[in-house]
């Protein structure tokens, strides 16, 4: 049975398995959500949520340098900005560090994909928790879920009902599932053990 498959019946890899996925470090002007696949794949397990989701949230919200360096460059201009390969604000990030007693800080975010990573899987969980049953059919439960990452649970609940996004979230909703092919090739080689980038140091 594949890691990905694992995953998906709900055995997971083992605790061996999961301290061996190693986190490539971000590269200065190189970054590529598929480096982090191993990753995004350890996560989604432990919170319980798609693999698919999570990287696609990352593939939506690489359009920003994500460095430590340039984040801190960006903080100092724009003190309320979101942090981390998955950029989360810090109001989320205090939220969901209470929900799931996380060790660490925002500012960790930054520094540490593994955690930044982590910590979106989690608020996606989060979410979903929160994400009715039924909902329109225009959109899949993982639309939602992203419309939630990007503008919040209250707005998504009334997606959910049919109230029709504003045009920043059309234009993530329209990126998302864009990005959802190159997500899941990033996953699968991830899954075949292929080299590619994911492990480049």
């Amino acid at each position: 049975m594949t890691r990905r498959s694992m995953v998906e019946s709900g055995q997971g890899p083992s605790a061996a398995d999961r301290d061996e996925a190693r986190v490539p470090p971000i590269r200065p002007g190189a970054y590529d959500p598929s480096d982090y696949a191993d990753a995004v794949m350890r996560s989604a397990e432990e919170a319980g949520v798609s693999p698919l989701l999570v990287m696609t949230v990352l593939h939506n919200e690489a359009y920003k340098p994500h460095h430590p360096l340039l984040e801190r460059l960006w903080q100092w201009w724009k003190p309320g900005a979101s942090f981390g390969v998955a950029n989360m604000h810090r109001a989320t990030f205090e939220r969901v560090r209470r929900a799931h007693d996380l060790p660490g800080r925002w500012q960790d975010l930054r520094d540490d994909p593994g955690f930044a990573i982590h910590a979106a899987a989690l608020h996606l969980k989060d979410l979903d928790r929160g994400l009715p049953r039924r909902h329109v059919r225009r959109y899949s439960r993982d639309e939602l879920l992203a419309l939630g990452y990007n503008t919040g649970a209250r707005n998504m609940r009334a997606f959910a009902r049919g109230v029709l996004p504003g045009p920043m979230a059309r234009s993530y909703l329209r990126r998302f599932r864009a990005y959802r092919s190159a997500a899941a090739e990033a996953l699968a080689r991830a899954d075949r053990g292929d080299p590619g980038d994911t492990a480049a140091e």
